[in-house]
């Protein structure tokens, strides 16, 4: 495998487009923003390791049937570049829509997200889900 480029623009920029690229379903452009060696992990959940594991699940969440979104409501990189978000993901299956708060850390090597570490509350996802769950069948107004 060749070595990759550098990135030269700043980590803030480069989680925001990877951000927009997910949202967008455009698996391969936010993949040009990761090191090959990426680091993925989720609150005790297993870690996914290498850009060809991490491509497997964001194309499996990339059918119709399923949708990602993402509010930021915060980020900031410090000195050494590493960028903290706060967010609300937003996960779609079918009708049901479940909204919980994250925060996230990212690292970087040489421009590229090098791990991807998200916190998040189990108990405010099964909060999210109880709400989604009740929106998908009631009427909206």
């Amino acid at each position: 495998m060749s070595e990759l480029p550098e990135l030269k623009q700043d980590p803030v920029t480069t989680v925001r487009e990877f951000f927009a690229a997910m949202e967008m379903k455009i698996v391969g452009e936010a993949l040009e923003l990761v090191d090959p060696n990426i680091v993925w992990k989720n609150t005790s959940l297993p870690d996914i390791k290498g850009v060809d594991r991490v491509r497997w699940v964001l194309n499996a969440l990339n059918s119709p049937r399923y949708g990602f979104r993402a509010d930021m409501h915060h980020i900031a990189a410090t000195e050494d570049g590493t960028v903290l978000t706060e967010r609300t993901d937003y996960l779609r299956v079918g009708p049901l829509e479940i909204s919980f708060w994250v925060c996230g850390t990212f690292a970087f090597r040489d421009g590229r997200i090098v791990l991807w570490h998200d916190h998040f509350s189990w108990e405010n996802f099964l909060r999210g889900t109880i709400v989604g769950l009740v929106r998908s069948v009631l009427p909206q107004r």
